[in-house]
């Protein structure tokens, strides 16, 4: 029976442009987590910020999450699924663990603000076994045994991840703060007096074209140059 003045069929009305309570569910949950976190910083996740954005008490967003560590383990496993989307390995161990390196940068470029937060977190979710699956099944392809694999994709994993959350932290800064850090390869540091810096005075000329490509791409070099000269001698 609808009340005096209600039209026939009007139900209890939800606030516009936010979904009503009962639609809520993880993907929408972390969805408007990932909203937020990209629009206003790492700090403003909340739980009753998320829950406000969502048009639900905060109580509502723990019916699907347990708390907001979860919420973080979850926006960690969006950037590995983005970084797997469409991946296949490659013939070749180097070759696969390359292509996933520079994948897992470029989904941690997308969303800086994301990867500043996330980036050491452990999601123990299923794209993330994916990519482990992926990476110890390469250095095994390579010939390491169990224990080595083991090792070697920590390694890895840890170093591709901190070089993409530095260069993430990098773009999250406000323009004149990048800037002035820019600035600094061409100012600051070629004019340390060479007296006091023989070594840094001679190679500063050169510290400004060693841009973020060319730093990405020199560490995984390096750190591929290692494994496998490692894998010769096994």
């Amino acid at each position: 029976m609808t009340q005096p003045g209600t039209p026939e069929g009007t139900g209890p009305r939800t606030r516009r442009g936010r979904p009503p309570t009962t639609s809520l569910n993880q993907q929408v949950v972390l969805d408007a987590a990932l909203a937020l976190v990209e629009r206003e910083g790492p700090d403003a996740l909340t739980l009753r910020r998320l829950g406000a954005d969502l048009g639900a008490n905060h109580t509502a967003v723990l019916r699907h999450f347990s708390g907001k560590d979860e919420i973080l383990r979850g926006l960690a496993e969006r950037l590995i699924e983005e970084a797997l989307e469409g991946f296949a390995p490659a013939a070749g161990w180097r070759a696969t663990l390359e292509s996933l390196a520079r994948r897992v940068r470029v989904a941690c470029r997308a969303h800086p603000q994301v990867a500043v937060l996330v980036a050491s977190r452990v999601s123990r979710r299923t794209a993330e076994f994916r990519g482990a699956d992926v990476v110890i099944g390469a250095l095994r392809q390579a010939g390491f045994d169990d224990r080595d694999a083991a090792r070697y994709y920590r390694s890895l994993v840890q170093t591709a991840l901190a070089v993409s959350s530095y260069e993430a932290a990098f773009a999250a800064l406000d323009s004149r703060a990048r800037e002035g850090d820019r600035l600094a390869w061409r100012r600051e540091y070629l004019a340390v007096p060479p007296a006091t810096y023989p070594h840094l005075a001679a190679a500063a000329p050169y510290l400004a074209e060693a841009d973020e490509d060319d730093q990405f791409e020199t560490t995984l070099s390096l750190l591929l140059d290692a494994v496998e000269l490692r894998a010769s001698r096994t």
